[in-house]
């Protein structure tokens, strides 16, 4: 039997504004969009508001940074003056918001494959966090751990209300809950809570969680073409190696840069030689997996800077040199903006 869900959620930290990997797909983004607009906000009026370019929403990205989706959510959260902002994006999923996978979804036989399906193929559709069900009892508990821990409610809520609507629709009738835990606090009015998710959930839980009868997972998908599963799995699972892939290379340049960094040699074109390839090439495999190489380049510097930093007898000029840096000032400036310090505050708050 599967083990009951840990009552501690699994999440990934992020600090400061060191440039993470993570994406949103375009389709994931148009429920946050359709749920603003309805509420008189604009693209371009939502986009400025999350401090992005104006004219970035006008015609929708094929994939987001997941902090600029995170940021839009807050703004139109905010613009919209709606503190349910997170719940009526969730209103707004469709079957395509899942991309590929979402298809699949579609074609499973029952609910228990199609929420096994969600666990390996969420990540084709954002990276925000990650889906978990398990049996605890009598209870089918699906659980979401956050990839942003820091964000607002508005992404957790959206979240769940997305899941509830969706596998209503999958149904063919209302899936309602038995009971919804959160971990993080609202103060928000509780009936449209209760008329979105079905329940009114507790706050401050040890994790984001639903309990369902879980007779649910046996429950049969209405007007399941079942015949189409076996090519949209290989489709999705040919999209997730391409995605691994992609993740390959940028630990290849991280490799790189860790020889090349100490000799001033943390440059694109020569990092591309390493790698067999010219810069253009990189640059392209590395915007397929959703990053830069200066994104890279970044990260790389300042996990370094924080080991070097708890190096008491390494001094900053030193450190400067060890990550590439020509100048000690141009290290303290790029480290104010990983950290939100300067590395003489930092060390002395790590102790």
């Amino acid at each position: 039997m599967t083990q009951p869900c840990s009552n501690t959620p699994n999440l990934a930290s992020h600090s400061g504004a060191v440039p993470d990997n993570g994406r949103v797909t375009g389709p994931y983004l148009q429920p946050l969009l359709d749920a603003a607009a309805e509420r008189g906000v604009a693209p371009a009026h939502l986009a400025a508001g999350a401090g992005l370019p104006a004219g970035l929403l006008l015609s929708p990205p094929e994939t987001l940074p997941a902090r600029d989706y995170i940021a839009l959510l807050d703004a139109g959260a905010r613009l919209a003056d709606d503190p349910h902002f997170g719940l009526h994006v969730g209103e707004k999923v469709r079957p395509g918001t899942f991309s590929a996978y979402g298809m699949m979804l579609l074609a499973c036989s029952d609910f228990a494959q199609a929420l096994a399906q969600t666990q390996r193929y969420e990540q084709l559709a954002h990276d925000l966090g990650r889906t978990r069900v398990a049996i605890d009892g009598a209870d089918a508990v699906y659980a979401w751990d956050s990839h942003y821990p820091q964000a607002s409610r508005h992404l957790v809520e959206s979240v769940f209300a997305g899941i509830r609507v969706f596998g209503s629709w999958l149904a063919g009738r209302p899936l309602t809950p038995a009971r919804v835990s959160f971990a993080h606090r609202s103060g928000a009015d509780a009936g449209e809570y209760r008329r979105i998710l079905g329940v009114t959930p507790s706050f401050g839980a040890p994790a984001h969680a639903a309990h369902f009868d879980a007779a649910i997972l046996s429950l049969p998908v209405p007007n399941a073409d079942v015949s189409l599963y076996p090519l949209l799995r290989q489709h999705a699972e040919r999209l997730l190696g391409e995605r691994a892939q992609g993740d390959g290379v940028v630990a290849q340049v991280r490799a790189a840069l860790l020889r090349r960094l100490p000799n001033n040699g943390a440059r694109l074109p020569l990092v591309a030689e390493d790698l067999g390839m010219s810069a253009r090439t990189l640059q392209r495999k590395l915007a397929d997996a959703g990053t830069s190489f200066q994104a890279v380049l970044d990260a790389v510097r300042y996990a370094l800077a924080q080991d070097y930093l708890r190096q008491r007898d390494l001094g900053l000029v030193d450190i400067a040199f060890l990550l590439g840096f020509q100048e000690q000032s141009a290290f303290t400036h790029a480290f104010r903006e990983w950290s939100g310090s300067n590395p003489g505050a930092w060390r002395e708050q790590a102790g």
